[in-house]
């Protein structure tokens, strides 16, 4: 048994749904309304946690060499990232377009079908499938599928037609942003702070310069559109006093402060994904970062629904794990943005602030949380602390060769690792080795940070569903829970 799945939106969401549900061996249809790709990138880097993700399906090579940091900012307080554990570090100068176009290859290369100049119109809910009205450069067309996902941005079509809930608060301020070619600008990484509102800048490829700035008590502009870059060098020099009009503009836009996340992530047979479920001040760029996770967590659970091996409710767990990320990311960016635009009454938080970032404990804190490693999820009860945690990169070998915990998830399936060479651990899990690679390896290295755990369940996405010893569950268990019902002896023949 397999299905079809109709995802809106080639952005970066929805191409990493796309290559999940594909490797999950489920038939995809992307529907993206531009006729092609664009060099435009509002996101510009990927954090810590995207990038482990991007390493456990083995996409890390394709960026090349990137530029990592362990420098960042919370609301503009500069933080160390360098007290984070583990071998990843974040690629601060990573074009969104260069994301959607190793992103995009990935997903043809697997089977998705990407229909460029395709947009969703409308659908409808027949018995167990949608019927999704689109249109084409030839007209309009009628696509049948499974499911529907929505990872359409935040002026979301199908988030729209589906009646979801977006609650939240309206923008109140603008802030403009121009990439420019053709002259140096002062890097301001973190953002300054300025008597009349706040500036930032920062390099990219290609000898580009973005800017952003923003100005205190400006209304967001009632006009559709972009600005001009007329605008933007007239506010840049009216706050920073530094003349920009002689730059040429690559591409100029605007963001507002706006928050709002959907009540829901799914409604029957709809789904949202990324923007089209959140959105909020792009603070330090989670907005992707948090949209990509969003798709990881789906894709696996879908595709087994679709196969008829975990029962409809998983679906109803990416909502529950992933509303709660959701809200956390609007707690902190709302949290950031009275630091970056509270002027001079939320001068004091941020004098408070930096000196708390001193203590070890509250930069890793706020590091982890704005690199996505904070996440957790509910898995069940026990004091073992990799449960709902993503498993960390661990150096193994597996039959006489070196291999990694990062790599065993390349294939997106479920992995039981078995570190103590147990064969009644194995036997117990054996009537789900067509969902779950069961692994028997010994860490390389001297200490791990397993903390004498001696086998784990990890789900497709990278996270801990199982642990032993420390697990208040048995395996069987946390195995139907997560990959649904063993396979009988007579449906493996």
């Amino acid at each position: 048994m397999s299905g079809s799945v109709i995802i809106s939106g080639a952005g970066p969401a929805g191409l990493v749904l796309a290559g999940e549900l594909r490797l999950a061996g489920i038939d995809v249809v992307v529907l993206e309304r531009l006729s092609g790709r664009t060099a435009e990138s509002r996101g510009i880097g990927l954090n810590i946690r995207t990038v482990e993700t991007f390493a456990q399906r083995g996409l890390l090579r394709r960026f090349g060499a990137v530029q990592t940091s362990e420098r960042g900012h919370f609301g503009g307080v500069p933080l160390d990232f360098g007290v984070l554990d583990g071998p990843y570090r974040a690629a601060n100068a990573v074009p969104q377009s260069v994301t959607e176009t190793v992103l995009e290859t990935w997903a043809l290369e697997l089977g998705a079908d990407i229909r460029r100049g395709h947009e969703f119109r409308s659908y409808r809910e027949e018995g167990s499938s949608v019927v999704v009205r689109v249109g084409t450069p030839a007209g309009e067309r009628t696509l049948r599928a499974d499911y529907l996902v929505g990872a359409d941005g935040g002026r979301s079509s199908v988030r729209k037609a589906a009646g979801f809930d977006f609650p939240g608060t309206p923008a109140t301020t603008e802030l403009l942003l121009a990439d420019i070619r053709g002259i140096e600008v002062t890097p301001r990484t973190t953002g300054e702070l300025l008597s009349g509102g706040m500036a930032m800048s920062a390099p990219l490829p290609g000898g580009i310069h973005r800017v952003i700035v923003g100005e205190r008590g400006a209304p967001p502009r009632r006009r559709g559109g972009p600005p001009s870059f007329a605008v933007v060098v007239d506010t840049w020099k009216r706050l920073t006093g530094d003349d920009i009009s002689h730059a040429e503009p690559v591409w100029v836009s605007a963001f507002t402060d706006a928050a709002r996340q959907a009540a829901e992530y799914r409604r029957g047979r709809v789904l949202l994904a990324g923007d089209a479920a959140h959105i909020h001040l792009p603070a330090g760029g989670q907005g992707m970062n948090t949209g990509i996770q969003d798709s990881v967590n789906l894709g696996w659970k879908l595709g087994a629904v679709l196969h008829g091996t975990a029962p409809d409710s998983l679906l109803d767990t990416y909502h529950s794990e992933r509303h709660k990320v959701g809200e956390q990311l609007l707690a902190n960016t709302a949290a950031q943005s009275q630091l970056i635009l509270g002027g001079a009454q939320a001068q004091p938080v941020r004098d408070v602030l930096a000196e708390l970032i001193r203590y070890e404990d509250v930069s890793r804190h706020l590091a982890a949380k704005v690199s996505g490693l904070a996440i957790r999820y509910d898995v069940g009860p026990g004091p073992n602390p990799l449960l709902g945690a993503r498993m960390p990169h661990l150096e193994l070998t597996v039959r006489g060769r070196p291999a990694s915990s990062t790599a065993l998830l390349h294939a997106g399936r479920g992995v039981l690792l078995d570190l103590a060479d147990n064969p009644h651990l194995r036997r117990r899990a054996a009537g789900w080795r067509d969902r779950v690679d069961i692994v028997t390896a010994a860490a390389r290295g001297d200490g791990t940070p397993l903390d004498g755990t001696t086998a784990v369940l990890i789900r497709p996405d990278g996270y801990v569903a199982w642990a032993g010893p420390g697990s208040h569950h048995d395996l069987p268990t946390a195995l139907d829970r997560w990959f649904g019902p063993a396979r009988r002896e007579s449906e493996k023949r």
